[in-house]
């Protein structure tokens, strides 16, 4: 299972649905693909609540008691870890990138992303203010929404429809998708899988699958392998409706959903 950009440590993280995502699925290995905690976040007064602390905990647990591969690869938000890659403890590494290697024998790499934003890896300063920017938005639309749910309104995202509108964000986005798929053919990979844009996606081009994660602020979604080596893009809310059908059907929940992430 693969998982990016919870922004631990911000007030719109949803680390309480990502830890109930994670506590009725088992796999074998669990990606962080980057920015899981936002320490630039943190460094300008940042939220760090209880349901941050207790993904944290569930990692741990998942790593210690259920023996579960945990590969921890740092994103921009956490770029800090970078001085002290590559770092293992126990079930658990932290590293750039992985090559992971599915059931059928397919090879994705698996890199947060960040280093084909060139804001991000150029003006670091600009990438901040960036951040800065798409917190108050996020505010904004906490508001909105709050507003649209006293009219029985479902939830509408400002940010993802500025995305869509701006042509210049949309010229980025299929640019950074690109330049991944691009290194991923030339590293001789099946796939590419990334997470930084909080934009989740699963299609080909050409012979490259690529795969983004997405992000637990907004659109609340995860990869997951099954047992015959399919990866798919599953959203939470889907999550929650197949949990529900099945119960009502008598299926065992947590079975149907098992993860089967191999390790390489």
């Amino acid at each position: 299972m693969i998982i990016s950009d919870v922004h631990l440590g911000t007030y719109d993280s949803k680390a309480k649905e990502a830890v109930h995502f994670l506590k009725r699925l088992r796999c074998e290995k669990l990606i962080l693909n980057g920015d899981i905690i936002d320490a630039w976040a943190l460094k300008r007064g940042g939220k760090w609540s209880k349901h941050h602390s207790r993904f944290i905990r569930k990692i741990l647990k998942m790593a210690d008691k259920d023996g579960t591969e945990v590969v921890y690869l740092r994103g921009n938000h956490d770029d800090i870890l970078e001085r002290f890659l590559p770092l293992a403890f126990g079930k658990i590494r932290v590293a750039k990138e992985h090559l992971h290697r599915t059931k059928d024998g397919k090879v994705y790499l698996v890199i947060h992303g960040d280093g084909f934003d060139r804001i991000s890896s150029r003006h670091r300063w600009l990438a901040v203010a960036g951040s800065v920017g798409y917190d108050f938005l996020l505010c904004v639309n906490r508001q909105y929404n709050r507003w649209r749910a006293w009219r029985g309104k479902e939830y509408f995202s400002i940010s993802k429809r500025v995305k869509a509108k701006v042509k210049s964000a949309v010229s980025f986005v299929d640019r950074f998708e690109f330049l991944l798929q691009q290194l991923a053919q030339h590293r001789g990979c099946d796939g590419v899988i990334c997470g930084h844009i909080h934009t989740p996606q699963d299609r080909y081009v050409g012979d490259c699958h690529y795969l983004n994660s997405g992000d637990w602020v907004e659109s609340l979604t995860a990869i997951i392998e099954h047992h015959d080596g399919k990866m798919e893009l599953v959203t939470y809310e889907d999550f929650l409706a197949e949990k529900t059908e099945r119960q009502m059907i008598g299926i065992p929940t947590i079975n149907s959903t098992e993860c089967a992430l191999k390790a390489d």
